[in-house]
């Protein structure tokens, strides 16, 4: 996972800590333009920490290896040693490697296959904290919403403070603090804030404060 990610992230997960005590929304206009964002769609895959990769060197067959990325972003690749493949696609690694290779094999010809795709997993999960019977990190599915998180994570607990839920997404560089009723979703059937989720969404359900 590349650092900038993770320090979105982390980011987030701070936000989320921070305002479960005492929640502050951000403005309708930031709540209207998060609403309205579009999900990410991948035009490229970008290579991440662990994911599984086939290097796959022609007429060297001792030379092909299945190798994990690392948490450094590194590969391991015989005669070359370390390589970075993070945040690089496929056919761009290839180039990298054999442009390494070439001092010491002639005109390599490399091809590099994802075959395990644990970074985008991580990337397009979305979780759901606070309140509920079993908080979850759950790989996105397109046409999720608020309603069908809170019921995978077993509903809420008799603590939860229904009516004072957050959606938190990411927009334009900033996290995006969105309210949700969803006592008026789970209890009347209203669902004008059951909102579709997007890929890194979090909803946080905080307890009561007696």
């Amino acid at each position: 996972m590349s650092g900038k990610l993770l320090k979105v992230l982390s980011l987030m997960f701070v936000f989320v800590l921070g305002a479960c005590s005492s929640t502050q929304y951000s403005s309708q206009e930031k709540i209207d333009a998060a609403l309205l964002k579009k999900a990410d769609v991948i035009t490229e895959y970008k290579i991440g920490p662990t994911d599984q990769l086939l290097v796959n060197v022609w007429r060297n067959a001792e030379l092909s290896i299945s190798v994990p990325v690392r948490v450094d972003g590194n590969i391991s690749i015989p005669l070359v040693g370390d390589v970075k493949a993070s945040d690089l696609t496929p056919e761009q690694l290839a180039l990298d490697i054999e442009k390494q290779l070439g001092d010491y094999i002639r005109e390599p010809k490399v091809t590099v296959v994802v075959t395990g795709m644990g970074s985008h997993d991580y990337r397009a999960r979305v979780r759901i904290t606070g309140a509920v019977r079993a908080p979850q990190s759950l790989t996105y599915h397109e046409g999720m919403t608020i309603l069908d998180l809170v019921l995978i994570a077993g509903g809420v607990n008799e603590f939860a403070s229904t009516s004072s839920a957050v959606l938190y997404r990411q927009n334009n560089n900033e996290v995006v603090a969105i309210p949700i009723d969803v006592d008026s979703i789970l209890s009347e059937g209203l669902i004008g804030s059951n909102y579709k989720l997007q890929p890194g969404d979090i909803v946080t359900i905080p307890e009561k404060v007696f």
